[in-house]
């Protein structure tokens, strides 16, 4: 008896003395449940929103490509976001300094013309402020709001501009535009820089919506995606098609609202969507730290 006890005594010594790995392991299990700490705002801002989860903000963005260039081709035959137009037109303008006999050429620097420099400047001008971007973080949730809110009021400025301007906002025929004063110039600068800004957003996102503005490059990919014609849902697809309805619902109601409110009440309406657009920023997911 006395041996079995002296036996039993050993094996409770060994048995408290020898390291647990089961208790090491529960702690770490513990440590891994314990509620992280509470993000400040600041935090937040800073934190990269995951370019998966920005499908609906991207689909925004091409509703008010669709939006801004009605308004602007409406008045004047000249696409906002469309630069490959409005550098051609360039070209072309170039070229006809040299058509026809020498005391029958044209060397008029049309209206048309000079509101395609205009835009495309403009366009220029706007689309360099992502370089700001670029330093801050592309993904960055500050740098989308602050974005954003510089496309608001960029389109705020246009619509203050051409509501300033007196004119109409229905051209009859190409060959005479509806707006032809400075304001209006003002306003169409304002216009590309916004919508110059929200390409290089959607560009640095990287996702199937290209930069929202050009389909050109969509309609390719959609046309050529082996999955086209599949039943369920595909995620390449349905993203291409929803930009492109997108943007084709904001030009028809962008048109439909020009009927009943000038171009500075419909940029109104695309000022209040924006301010939309860049509170919507707040809540697009975080992307999610990769697993080590």
């Amino acid at each position: 008896m006395p041996d079995e006890k002296l036996a039993k005594s050993n094996q409770v010594i060994v048995s408290t003395t020898e390291p647990s790995d089961t208790g090491s392991q529960t702690a770490k299990d513990v440590e891994r449940a314990a509620p992280s700490p509470r993000l400040s705002k600041w935090q937040y801002l800073q934190q990269d929103v995951d370019p998966a989860e920005c499908t609906w903000p991207l689909t925004a963005f091409c509703f008010m490509t669709g939006f801004t260039d009605a308004v602007c081709f409406s008045a004047i035959f000249v696409w906002c976001g469309f630069q490959t137009g409005n550098f051609t037109q360039l070209a072309l303008a170039l070229a006809r300094l040299w058509e026809g006999p020498r005391g029958m050429r044209d060397y008029m620097f049309h209206k048309a013309d000079q509101q395609a420099l205009c835009s495309l400047l403009a366009f220029f001008l706007g689309s360099s402020l992502g370089r700001i971007g670029d330093k801050v973080g592309p993904h960055k949730r500050s740098w989308l709001i602050v974005a954003n809110f510089l496309a608001t009021l960029f389109t705020m400025a246009a619509a203050l501009a051409l509501w300033k301007s007196g004119q109409p906002s229905l051209a009859l025929e190409r060959d005479l535009p509806a707006w032809t004063n400075a304001l209006t110039f003002v306003g169409i600068a304002f216009m590309s820089a916004a919508l110059g800004i929200q390409g290089i957003m959607g560009k640095r996102i990287a996702s199937n919506f290209g930069t929202t503005l050009v389909l050109t490059t969509l309609w390719i990919e959609l046309i050529n995606d082996p999955k086209l014609f599949r039943i369920n849902l595909v995620k390449t697809r349905d993203h291409r098609a929803l930009g492109a309805f997108a943007l084709f619902f904001g030009a028809f109601v962008s048109r439909a609202m020009l009927f009943k409110i000038d171009a500075a009440g419909a940029l109104g309406v695309g000022v209040g969507i924006r301010l939309l657009m860049t509170i919507g920023w707040l809540w697009v997911p975080a992307k999610k730290p990769a697993r080590k």
